[in-house]
């Protein structure tokens, strides 16, 4: 894993409010957890896009 130093204009109200949701106490802290949330989530879609391609996945609350 490498470490880089950055230097970003990010908007420092998400950043509050991230850090008040995952209840992080940094913003190192927040902003890492928030990409682990995102290529976590990742994962999960390129499975399910797997599985839609293998017959699909029954939608339970289709209705019609």
């Amino acid at each position: 894993m490498a470490i880089r130093h950055k230097h970003l204009k990010l908007d420092q109200g998400k950043i509050d409010k991230a850090r008040r949701t995952l209840g992080t106490k940094t913003e190192q802290e927040t902003l890492e957890r928030a990409l682990d949330m995102v290529l976590a989530e990742d994962r999960i879609v390129r499975v399910h896009r797997r599985g839609r391609e293998m017959g699909g996945f029954e939608d339970a609350f289709r209705r019609g």
